[in-house]
């Protein structure tokens, strides 16, 4: 199967011009705040013709993984983005699509391919959304019309702005997107004063242990999640910093080595955006299916899966800290094998996507030794050549990779059974994110003080 039919359309595609030089930092820092600004407000602008909405059940954890808020035009997040790139990744691993994604015209004609099957995307989920009674509309067809394009157009929206992220800004969209939403949910749950609906308690948990304090009765409840949330973040943290050092040296400095540090977690966490998504995607699905009269995903009760795929691929969060749910106790049989089936999915996938991102990013080794071999570095005692670097880091990346992915997703499943706030897949996101942006703001910042580095990092 290729995708050389889908070239007319996708040279006729809008496409953000990338600079013809790397914007300065300040630069970068206004429009990825421009960015963080348009997100914030569509999370705030209420759709023409929308009905009331009551969220239940998975779409409170499913907004965090998508960048989403349910009943405003940024319903669907970066859900189509995500969903677009699974898809593409599963079609070329599987060899349905056959392309070389280290040539740059087949590399183009893929991201072009996954532009418009995000697009096509966007009207799908937004159908889904209103068929199922999500994001409802006012009677009346044209009512459902106009709500269904509205957020499609929203999400489009972020489409783009993810793309001038990407090439104006710091980091990519779709995970400045994901930080600041997890970011909000945490100070929100954390410290919010505002009292819940119908129980007259605040909705922030350290507000919650004051009230406790005064009336002398502190709930669990409020203490445990805060607890699992500092833990959570430090053993984050403390997983971002593991790393392996290949020894180098610096040709254009005599005498000057250096390492290259391969991190134990090399793909980062896109393996885990891209699962994550993945299931929280099926749990959508199975509601609009059930809906539909055709529970192929399982069966449903208040939104959430009682049964079926849906169920046992259904994040369990907080199980740890609230062992009963749905009826349903943590040392039951179906409960321990919700677990283990969605912990063994989670890191099955995560190798998955971590594989093919490390090609198609062009982490391989191969390209990894082109990129040293160009900037001046080779393996010491050994001739100045590609090949030798890429032998030595034939050694370590395919490995890394694979106990990485695997070891994120095992670590983000856990985070979410201890109920920490945020979830612990939305704390493990926003800290590899925000550590790879200070990697890159520290970089440019350097680039900057010391203009010489640019010649010799091969910067331009």
């Amino acid at each position: 199967m290729g995708l050389e039919i889908l070239k007319p359309l996708i040279n006729i595609m809008p496409e953000v011009e990338a600079p013809k030089e790397k914007p300065v930092l300040k630069t970068r820092l206004m429009w990825t705040g421009a960015a963080l600004l348009i997100f914030a407000i569509l999370g705030i602008i209420v759709p023409i013709g929308m009905g009331a909405t009551s969220q239940t059940g998975f779409l409170s954890n499913l907004q965090l993984i998508t960048a989403s808020k349910i009943g405003t035009l940024a319903t669907l997040g970066i859900g189509p983005i995500v969903m677009a790139s699974i898809i593409l990744q599963l079609l070329v691993g599987a060899k349905i699509i056959n392309i070389n994604l280290q040539e740059p015209e087949q590399k183009k004609l893929f991201q072009g391919t996954q532009k418009i099957l995000a697009i096509a995307f966007c009207f799908f989920e937004a159908g889904i959304y209103v068929a199922s009674g999500f994001v409802p509309s006012n009677p009346g067809s044209l009512n459902l019309i106009l709500v269904i394009a509205q957020l499609a157009a929203g999400a489009i929206v972020l489409l783009y702005l993810d793309e001038v992220v990407s090439k104006y800004g710091i980091g990519s969209g779709i995970g400045l997107f994901i930080a600041a939403g997890v970011s909000f949910s945490i100070i929100w749950s954390a410290f919010s004063w505002v009292s819940s609906p119908g129980t007259g308690t605040f909705i922030g948990k350290v507000p919650q242990i004051l009230q406790g304090a005064i009336t002398g009765d502190v709930s669990e409840d409020a203490v445990y999640p805060l607890i699992f949330t500092v833990v959570v973040f430090l053993l984050v943290v403390y997983a971002e910093s593991i790393k392996l050092e290949v020894p180098l040296t610096f040709g254009k400095i005599r005498g000057y080595g250096a390492k290259y540090p391969l991190k134990f977690f090399y793909v980062s966490n896109i393996p885990v955006i891209l699962a994550a998504a993945l299931f929280a995607n099926i749990q959508l699905w199975g509601v609009a299916f059930e809906g539909m009269g055709f529970p192929l995903l399982g069966h449903f009760s208040n939104n959430q899966a009682v049964s079926g795929m849906a169920y046992y691929l259904r994040a369990p969060y907080g199980d740890l800290s609230t062992p009963t749910r749905v009826g349903l106790t943590l040392g039951s049989g179906d409960a321990l094998l919700n677990i283990l089936v969605y912990t063994l999915a989670m890191m099955v996938f995560c190798i998955v996507f971590g594989k093919f991102w490390v090609e198609m990013s062009g982490m391989g080794a191969k390209q990894v030794a082109s990129q040293l071999q160009n900037v001046g570095l080779h393996v010491p005692g050994f001739r100045r050549d590609p090949r030798v670097i890429e032998m030595v880091l034939e050694r370590y990346i395919p490995m890394i990779t694979i106990l990485g992915s695997a070891a994120v997703g095992g670590l983000a499943v856990l985070a979410d059974l201890t109920g920490a706030l945020g979830t612990g897949t939305g704390i493990l996101l926003t800290v590899g994110i925000l550590y790879r942006m200070y990697e890159e703001l520290a970089a440019q910042q350097a680039f900057e003080t010391i203009p010489a580095l640019k010649a010799i990092f091969g910067e331009s």
